[in-house]
């Protein structure tokens, strides 16, 4: 009798990770950011990251010569659980990040660009398309 309840039991866990599996992949839809932040325009994001030239620094895919090595590569940036290792990721904190890096993490090669609160959000926006 043990032995089929443990076979049930590895039956429903199989089954229940499956639908688990099929619902992720079925409800999946890369076509918006993860995280929209609200005011943001993304394809404005997009031309200020080019602007501000982000890509001397950074692979960012989508923005055309932005291939440096010196930062991270933003790619799937959206799903980063951290920005710069130290900040939980979050629309709030990636636009404190965009505007003012080193009052952030003081020691990072990141410079502050000057970058205003209307642009960063645009940024952002754009960084969370990232998938």
């Amino acid at each position: 009798m043990r032995g089929i309840r443990e076979a049930v039991r590895g039956v429903v866990l199989a089954a229940l990770c499956c639908a688990i599996i099929a619902s992720t992949v079925a409800c999946r839809d890369d076509s918006g950011p993860i995280r929209p932040i609200a005011g943001g325009d993304p394809a404005r994001g997009a031309t200020l990251i080019k602007a501000f030239g982000c890509g001397t620094c950074h692979d960012i895919p989508g923005i055309d010569g932005a291939v440096g090595l010196v930062g991270p590569p933003l790619v799937h940036f959206a799903r980063h659980s951290y920005i710069a290792g130290e900040l939980p990721n979050t629309g709030d904190n990636l636009i404190r990040w965009i505007r003012s890096p080193r009052a952030v993490e003081p020691g990072t090669a990141m410079p502050d660009l000057g970058v205003g609160e209307s642009d960063a959000r645009n940024m952002a926006a754009y960084l969370y398309t990232l998938r």
